[in-house]
């Protein structure tokens, strides 16, 4: 089974690069991602920031590209909307985003709400389902298993290779 998710996990990393008008929004996110792994694991204001801005630059891409491609969903906006699952997950990432932000600006989590500083991993899966929410791959099981069946295997790969170079 892990084999035949392989090339779905390699489809998710590659897509992005093959559309230029991908390119110019997922390489924040690599490179969020690289400087949060070289940061303290220890949660702080600071990787609530990175995180924050990671989140809010996606979900707006995100938001962008649905607009262009969907106009008629501004002008008719219903709760049907809401059903699709790249409008959802892009609405819950806006707010996570702002909400990490403006708790890393503030320097103040609310109640329950310090696991914002803990967030060096998120840019991974930001990455992972980018060509989906972005609408270039379709949304499907295949792909969601294939982005958690690598999520360890990419987190050891990151967090060991990157150690020499990490305080």
């Amino acid at each position: 089974m892990f084999e035949s998710l392989g090339p779905k996990f390699i489809e998710l990393i590659i897509t992005p690069f093959r559309h230029a008008e991908l390119v110019w929004a997922i390489v924040p996110l690599y490179f969020g991602w690289i400087v949060n792994e070289l940061t303290s694991s220890k949660a702080s204001y600071g990787t609530a920031v990175q995180t924050g801005f990671s989140f809010m630059w996606a979900g707006a891409h995100w938001a962008y590209q649905y607009m262009t491609s969907n106009p008629s969903a501004a002008e008719n906006f219903n709760l049907r909307i809401f059903l699709a699952v790249n409008v959802t997950v892009t609405i819950l990432v806006l707010i996570m985003g702002v909400v990490a932000f403006v708790c890393g600006i503030r320097k103040k989590y609310p109640k329950y709400g310090a696991f914002l500083g803990h967030t060096r991993f998120s840019n991974y899966f930001m990455i992972t389902i980018f060509p989906m929410q972005s609408g270039f791959l379709p949304w499907s099981w295949d792909r969601f298993i294939a982005i958690l069946a690598f999520a360890v295997p990419t987190w050891m790969l990151f967090h060991f290779g990157l150690m020499p170079l990490r305080k």
